[in-house]
Order: C-alpha cells, then sequence, then structure tokens
C-alpha cells in the first residue's frame, strides 16, 4: 500500500516551479464553475419567479425587471466564456512545462542509481514505469482540476444557496449526498490493491516483451520461439486476471452509483412537490433545487468514475515512486575532494569484497601497478578479474580496505571525476543506437573531425567506418547490433 503524501512530496517540488500558473488556473476555474454553476441558476430561477407570478396586465410593469435579469443572464455567460479561454491558455503552458520537469525528474533520480540497481532490473519496466509515472500525473491533475475542484465548489456553493432557500431541503440533500459518497468511497478503497497488482503485472509484461527482444538471437538459435510464446502467456494470463477483477470492482461501484441516484432523485422530487403544495417554497426554487440536484448526481456519478482513474493513475505512479524512495548504494561523498589524479599509480591496500548474500570475492587483496605499467590479471572464471576492474571504476564500493590513484581514496572523490580519467573497454562493447560519431565522442563531445579520424585509424575502424553508407554519421542500431563483434570492439576502443 502507498500514501498520497509520498506522491505529493515528488510532485509538489515541480508544481511549485510554475506556481503562479497554477494558481491561475484554479483561479480561473474556480471562478468560471461558480457563475456557471452556482450564479447563473439563481438569475434563472428569479426569471421564472417573475414569469410565475405576473399576470397580464403586470407584464408591461415587470418588463424592466425581466431584461435587468436577462441582462446579467448574458453577461454572466460572457464572462464564463472568459475565464474558460484565460483558463484554457494557462493550463497548456503549465501541462507541458511540468511533463518536461517529471520526465527530466524521474530520469535523473533513476540514472543516479548504481550499476547494481540495473543489473537486477528490466530495462523495458523501468521505461514503463518512467512514462505512467508522467502519464499518471497528467491524469491525476486533470481529474483534481476537472472533477475534485468542480464538484467541490459545487458543493459549498449549493449549500450556501440552499440553506437560505430552505434549511429542510438543504439538511435532506446533503445527508443523502454524504451517505452516497461514503458508501462509494468504502469500496473504491477495496478496488485500489486491485489498481495496484494490475499495474505491477502491467510492468512485469513490459519487461519480459524487453527481455525477450532484447536477446531475440538466443531466442532463435535455440529454437525456443514456441517455449518463449507459451512463456510470455501465462504473464498476459495473469494480466488478464487482475484486469477482471479491477473492472468487476468497477461495475459494482456503478451499480451503487445508479441506485443511489434513483433514491436521491426520487426522494428529493417527492420533498420539493410537497413543499410547493404547501406554499413554501416558489416554482422558481423547485427550477434551482432540480437545476442543481441533477448538476450535482451528474458530477457525482463522474466523480466516483474520476476517482477510480485517479486511484489507478496513483496505482501507476507507485512503482516509480518506490524507486524514487531507493537509496543508491553508491553515493559521492558531501564534501568531495578536489581530484589530484595526474600520474596513475593505483593501489589496492588490504581490499576485501562481497555482492549483496554473495560469498566473499576477494579477501585482502593487494595489489600496485606502477604508473605507465601494463598487466594482464589471470584467473578462473569468477575468481573476481572483472570485479576489480568494478571496484577500480566504483560500480561497486569495496566491503574494507582502500583504493587509491596518486595517493588519494577513490572514495573521496566524485564518481564522475573518477571515471572521466579512466579509459574503459568492456568485455561486451556498449554501443548506442545513435550515428558511429557520437557513440565515438561519448563522454567527450568537444572534438574535431580531423581528430575523430585520425583516433579511428590507431584503433583501426576507419578501415570499415570509411566504407558504409553514411560514413561516421551511420547508426549503429540498438546495441550496435548492426556492426560485427570486431567493429564493436573497435568503435569502443576509439572512444
Amino acid at each position: 500500500m502507498f500514501s498520497f503524501r509520498k506522491i505529493f512530496k515528488y510532485i509538489w517540488p515541480q508544481i511549485s516551479k510554475h506556481r503562479g500558473a497554477f494558481l491561475g488556473i484554479v483561479f480561473f476555474f474556480g471562478v468560471r464553475v461558480s457563475i456557471d454553476f452556482i450564479i447563473i441558476p439563481i438569475y434563472f430561477k428569479r426569471f421564472i419567479d417573475i414569469l410565475s407570478t405576473s399576470s397580464f396586465l403586470d407584464r408591461a410593469i415587470l418588463s424592466p425587471q425581466i431584461f435587468h435579469v436577462v441582462f446579467w443572464i448574458i453577461a454572466f455567460h460572457f464572462l464564463v466564456s472568459v475565464t474558460a479561454r484565460s483558463r484554457g491558455f494557462l493550463y497548456v503552458g503549465f501541462i507541458t512545462d511540468m511533463v518536461r520537469d517529471l520526465r527530466n525528474f524521474s530520469f535523473q533520480k533513476v540514472e543516479q542509481n548504481s550499476q547494481t540497481f540495473f543489473s537486477n532490473t528490466f530495462a523495458g519496466s523501468l521505461v514503463t514505469k518512467s512514462r505512467r509515472f508522467v502519464t499518471g500525473f497528467e491524469n491525476m491533475f486533470d481529474i483534481f482540476i476537472f472533477n475534485f475542484l468542480q464538484i467541490f465548489i459545487l458543493l459549498i456553493g449549493v449549500f450556501v444557496v440552499l440553506i437560505q432557500e430552505s434549511f429542510f431541503i438543504s439538511g435532506v440533500l446533503f445527508g443523502l449526498i454524504f451517505v452516497y459518497m461514503s458508501i462509494v468511497l468504502f469500496f473504491l478503497k477495496k478496488k485500489l490493491k486491485y489498481d495496484i497488482l494490475e499495474a505491477e503485472q502491467d510492468s512485469k509484461i513490459s519487461g519480459r516483451l524487453a527481455d525477450v527482444f532484447g536477446n531475440i538471437s538466443a531466442v532463435k538459435f535455440f529454437s525456443a520461439r514456441n517455449q518463449e510464446i507459451s512463456s510470455f502467456g501465462k504473464y498476459v494470463d495473469e494480466g488478464l486476471s487482475r484486469s477482471r477483477r479491477v473492472l468487476g470492482w468497477g461495475n459494482r461501484i456503478d451499480v451503487l452509483q445508479s441506485f443511489f441516484s434513483f433514491v436521491i432523485g426520487t426522494i428529493m422530487l417527492y420533498v420539493l412537490a410537497r413543499l410547493w403544495l404547501d406554499g413554501e417554497i416558489s416554482t422558481g426554487a423547485v427550477v434551482l433545487v432540480e437545476t442543481y440536484l441533477t448538476l450535482i448526481l451528474t458530477r457525482l456519478w463522474d466523480l466516483s468514475g474520476s476517482l477510480v482513474r485517479f486511484m489507478k493513475s496513483a496505482a501507476d505512479m507507485k512503482e516509480m515512486i518506490d524507486i524514487f524512495e531507493v537509496i543508491p548504494d553508491i553515493l559521492d561523498p558531501q564534501n568531495p575532494e578536489k581530484l589530484k589524479v595526474k600520474e596513475g599509480h593505483i593501489v589496492f591496500q588490504n581490499v576485501c569484497f562481497k555482492y549483496n548474500l554473495g560469498q566473499e570475492v576477494l579477501s585482502d587483496f593487494n595489489i600496485d601497478i606502477a604508473p605507465g605499467e601494463r598487466i594482464g590479471i589471470v584467473g578462473h572464471s569468477g575468481a573476481g578479474k572483472s570485479t576489480i576492474t568494478k571496484l577500480l571504476l566504483r560500480l561497486n564500493n569495496i566491503t574494507s580496505g582502500q583504493i587509491t590513484i596518486d595517493g588519494q581514496d577513490i572514495r573521496n572523490i566524485t564518481q564522475d571525476d573518477l571515471r572521466s580519467v579512466i579509459s574503459y573497454v568492456p568485455q561486451e562493447p556498449i554501443l548506442f543506437h545513435r550515428p558511429i560519431r557520437e557513440n565515438i565522442t561519448y563522454g567527450k563531445t568537444s572534438v574535431t573531425d580531423e581528430e575523430i579520424v585520425n583516433i579511428t585509424k590507431k584503433a583501426h575502424a576507419d578501415e570499415f567506418i570509411s566504407k558504409l553508407p553514411r560514413g561516421y554519421d551511420t547508426l549503429v542500431g540498438e546495441r550496435g547490433v548492426k556492426l560485427s563483434g570486431g567493429e564493436r570492439q573497435r568503435v569502443a576502443i576509439a572512444r
């Protein structure tokens, strides 16, 4: 389960950057709803009361009063149009700015996690969660403004007006509404846990898709097509089961709404008829209450549906919020030292390391690598050869001991500063689905075309790059699949 407080904690700092636009949207929308749904019906009540109480002889006398009311109705309709357009202009700017900020924020929050986090998390799931985080906000904000804020203003305004018309009518109406909302909210709370489960399964399905498509060569090499289809089908079937539970609860809520709308409408119609027959309310008051009642019941029907979508959006955002709550296991020091690396004298001193819940990989490990020295590390699979490189790059933190470069403990400088002075070619070259030029200059963009060509010639990469149809502007495909293994290695060496 989650709290909306957590969502608000991450959303509000982004909203506060555009506080003026946000408050302007709330103000103009509030004015528009108040005039359109509260004030204009009052003037129609006066209009009907004048018509229903006048005789043929009174019409000439009452003509100024009638046109006075008509004038204000027209003026209020014009004001509704102005406020609606003003809110619309502010809304477009606000929502587009918020989408931009939330996308940047979610990217930065996820990217700061360590290599271990990404090794344990499907890339496809992260993409889905990040996308749903942003669209979830868009949906929640729309629902807040156009449903929650609207019904709040409507209920307050109607209560203030009706309590002056008839305390009895106001008491009956709002007593029935209170019962209606309490029961619907109870069932919506029950439905929320199924919304969360549905969102979780949707992320699993996306992750499974990404896993298969990212390793499609293995699927084809091992003739595992039917196996993967069957496995993926199980994920989809579980998603279908969870979606059916969500839709089932939604249908129950719809039945409740229909029942209560009928009951409230029937009771209020009877109350109005009795009061009018007893001469306690005017014809205009009957029309006013029925107008308000129709508005309220329509908005309450929309409200419950909006609450369902609001909860669903909150559930969609939950998974990303959970990631935001994760404290990265590798953090920069609060007061980092200035980078002092000049020569490249690397020392591992009494280093111990083990992966979480795993066996110790390095125990009291020592090595001294002089500047300019070339070394080879030999050992069986799992002995820790790659681990030494990861520890030097601080992709993992040592359990104990110390790693220094030119006498400076690598834990005392920022990760970016450390890695900026290390050239690294991994066993599996990592290339982006971008032009070869951009892959070579990745991490160091201030490079001339002449320098790029000189470097690629030294790495023996220009030999094949120059023969490609678009040369250095050729896209290499996802993870460099358009290049051979050797070509990927040479691009990585040039980088």
